[in-house]
Parts: C-alpha cells; sequence; structure tokens
C-alpha cells in the first residue's frame, strides 16, 4: 500500500511540474511598427475628414491612404 502511495505522489508531482513549465511559456513581443501604424491610420482618417468623406468611400479613401496609394479614383 505504500509504495502504491508513493507512486502516486511522484506521478503528481511530476504533473505539477510540467504543468507549471508548460503555463511558464513566454509572451510573444508585439509586432514591429504597430506606433507607425497606428499613426498612419490616424493621419489617413484626418485626410477623409478634411475632404468630408463619410461612409463607403472614407473606408476606400483609408485603405489607399494606408497603403500609400493617395489620390487615386474613389
Amino acid at each position: 500500500m505504500r509504495n502504491y502511495s508513493v507512486a502516486l505522489l511522484s506521478a503528481g508531482l511530476a504533473m505539477a511540474i510540467m504543468t507549471g513549465a508548460a503555463l511558464a511559456q513566454p509572451t510573444p513581443a508585439p509586432a514591429p511598427g504597430g506606433a507607425d501604424r497606428k499613426a498612419l491610420a490616424k493621419e489617413c482618417s484626418k485626410q477623409a475628414d478634411a475632404k468630408g468623406l463619410r461612409g463607403k468611400p472614407r473606408k476606400r479613401f483609408r485603405d489607399a491612404c494606408k497603403r500609400g496609394q493617395t489620390g487615386g479614383a474613389l
């Protein structure tokens, strides 16, 4: 009976250690350029506001602006 208890305790301890190691994985770093993309999106929104765009034309303008294709036909 004692051997069974020791084996069960050992298995439980091993599982606890493995679970702790699995949960301690490092978090991935944020994608580079995230702040730049936000600044670009904000600038494109300002340009769309200045042009008075709303709805689908605004979305198309902002998409083109963020790709660097401003000045295209809407």
